[in-house]
């Protein structure tokens, strides 16, 4: 009975090649076809990584979706897109969906480029109702009747934007219709049954054919009927939304309809019907509870632990014990820190574990703050604490503290309290493509007054920098990589690093004959030492400089060992702001004319998703690369 099943299965994803398929297979068959899309993710993830336990709980709401609205003229907007793996499945890219995460394969977020279902490109939290509002005020311009649907996760709405939306919605009370998708992590988990019994009557055909009955009997009492039916449907909305988590959503100005299951394939599709035949004129908020990781044990017990999975190991690397990451060096030292020094705090915006403060949570629970997927609150609070004399680290991945840039400029280096910023992700980070590569930090940061901005060439030097700057008395951003470093041993005891000071290595023990000066940043300094013992080879004398900070760097510390005129700068971020820029600038400014100068990095433009190897190869930022396109700059000139 087993065999059979699998084969049908098998055989309904098989014919679905897009929303028009999967339209002929009749109600009964999607709970099959949900299974088989559980299996396929699970699948796919195991082995090219990716997110798991959030899109395992959104499949059932994908096959509804594109079994009841007509996608891509009905325009569905899935906020972050981490959920829409079983979105991608259903239209068009299952064939190619192997290549999930891969270079020139399926994006793990929706990409517009990629698909006429994806409208726009996501990556990032709480942008889809603002997306949302602003597609179906063009479709009001244009006359258009079709549906925008707006998909967001209670997570999100822990983000400003989300609510900014919202009330901006509410305001234009037009037919937008948003789909909370919530896992019952966060919002009203004790309303359960009796809610959820309210707004089934509110949407279900029992309250519709009660409505009607009700209006009948009406008429036979013309003179009270229409004031009575106002009365009625007044007093049954009132009570329905005073036991349903509804109360903000309507008072946004939202029709509310929830909370309702979000794994019940049938009921989903009777409420989508219902909310389009009724012809709302104002915006709905359905409210689904769905749980994280549904389908795969693991991954409902802990869907926290399954929210991002790794790629599978090669097997060159299985056996291998690898060196800590730079979060967890970040983590321990952080947590050395705070034990002999009270002032330190840590705040992180929705990321205890990617970040690695979740160690520091347990061992000092009031003394850490996760403030939600609020980036810009994580600054300005950072900053209120900081002004009564608390040393906060606030500690982000690169890509997404680029959405507080406004309170990192004005609440924090305006104000010009001492707080220490944490970049995590700095540089490429890999699969999960261009939202989330962190290489546009040092130059947005770099501008910023006030502000020191440092990047460690390996993992201990990384718990000297963070020691440092609690020392520093200023603010201080520390931007590192994702994964493990060198694999250098650690020291036990923390040293200060001289501020502004780079460290020079003399590769061939004779910098002062060097004839080319190789000026790196952060993880581009190892690089940089190979690359220079490649030059060496063929006889070209590098001096290798690890810069340490970005911002400010004593470059006359730097010129003064130098006795060559050639100059090349390598960073693994965008040219353009970034610390090839810096040391233009203050070659510019003392007015030296007299160097051959080659910026090495990241060029004008977004970085696909890929392995990071892979990446580093393609932009050639590998020591081999550097070798050949530094030997012919020498060559040049």
């Amino acid at each position: 009975k087993r065999i059979i099943t699998k084969v049908i299965i098998i055989m309904l994803l098989d014919k679905i090649d897009g929303p028009k398929e999967l339209k002929m297979l009749r109600i009964e068959d999607l709970p099959v076809l949900a299974e088989e899309i559980r299996e396929e993710i699970i699948k796919t993830v195991s082995v090219n990584g990716g997110h798991l336990a959030s899109s395992l709980g959104a499949v059932e709401l994908a096959i509804a979706l594109h079994y009841h609205f007509n996608s891509p003229k009905d325009v569905v907007i899935w906020d972050v897109g981490h959920q829409s793996y079983a979105h991608k499945l259903l239209t068009g890219r299952r064939k190619r969906f192997n290549l999930l995460r891969k270079y020139q394969g399926i994006h793990g977020f929706p990409f517009r480029q990629e698909s006429d279902h994806d409208t726009l490109s996501a990556g990032h939290a709480s942008t889809a109702i603002s997306a949302a509002l602003g597609v179906i005020e063009a479709f009001e311009m244009q006359n258009r009747k079709n549906h925008v649907i707006a998909v967001v996760g209670d997570g999100s709405l822990t983000g400003g934007l989300a609510f900014e939306g919202l009330n901006h919605t509410g305001q234009l009370k037009n037919r937008l219709i948003v789909i909370l998708n919530d896992n019952a992590m966060s919002i009203s988990p004790s309303v359960g049954g009796l809610s959820a019994w309210f707004s089934q009557q509110l949407s279900g055909r029992a309250y519709g054919w009660g409505r009607k009955k009700v209006k009948k009997i009406l008429k036979f009492f013309p003179n009270y009927g229409p004031s009575l039916d106002r009365v009625i449907k007044k007093m049954l909305k009132t009570s329905i939304v005073l036991f349903t988590p509804g109360i903000l959503f309507e008072g946004l100005g939202f029709n509310y309809i929830g909370p309702l299951d979000g794994h019940n394939t049938e009921e989903l599709l009777e409420v989508f019907s219902h909310v389009t035949n009724m012809g709302y004129k104002s915006p709905v908020l359905i409210h689904l509870r769905t749980k994280k990781g549904k389908g795969f044990l693991p991954a409902e017990k802990n869907p926290s632990a399954y929210h991002g999975v790794a790629a599978t190991s090669t097997r060159k690397d299985k056996g291998k014990k690898k060196p800590p990451s730079y979060t967890e060096v970040f983590s321990q030292s952080l947590i050395k820190l705070a034990r002999v020094d009270r002032r330190i705090v840590a705040i992180t915006a929705a990321m205890s574990d990617g970040t690695g403060l979740e160690a520091f949570r347990k061992e000092f629970p009031n003394r850490f703050y996760d403030v939600g997927i609020a980036e810009g609150h994580a600054v300005t609070f950072a900053s209120g604490l900081a002004s009564q004399g608390i040393l906060p680290v606030i500690a982000i991945y690169s890509t997404f503290l680029q959405r507080g840039y406004d309170q990192i400029l004005h609440d924090a280096c305006l104000q010009n309290f001492p707080l220490i910023f944490v970049l995590d992700r700095g540089g490429i980070v890999g699969e999960d493509g261009p939202t989330h590569q962190g290489i546009f930090d040092l130059s947005y940061l770099r501008h910023c007054p006030n502000l020191s901005l440092m990047s460690p060439a390996d993992e201990n030097e990384l718990q000297h920098m963070l020691y440092s700057a609690t020392r520093y008395n200023r603010i201080i951003a520390i931007r590192f990589p994702r994964g493990s470093g060198p694999g250098v041993s650690l020291d036990s005891q923390f040293e200060e690093i001289p501020f502004g000071k780079p460290q020079i290595i003399d590769i061939d023990k004779e910098g002062h004959n060097s004839e080319i000066l190789l000026l790196a940043i952060g993880n581009m300094v190892v690089p940089a030492i190979k690359a220079g013992d490649l030059l060496m080879k063929k006889n070209i004398k590098a001096q290798v400089v690890n810069a340490r900070f970005v911002k400010p760097l004593d470059l006359d510390a730097v010129l003064n060992n130098f006795s060559g005129n050639k100059i090349v700068t390598l960073e693994e971020n965008v040219l353009a702001g970034g610390f090839g820029s810096s040391i233009l600038e203050q070659l510019t400014k003392k007015g030296i004319k007299d160097y051959s100068i080659m910026n090495i990095g990241i060029p004008d433009k977004f970085v696909e998703p890929g392995d990071s190897n892979t990446l580093r190869k393609i932009y050639r930022l590998d020591s081999d690369s550097l070798a050949e396109d530094i030997y012919d700059f020498c060559q040049r000139s």
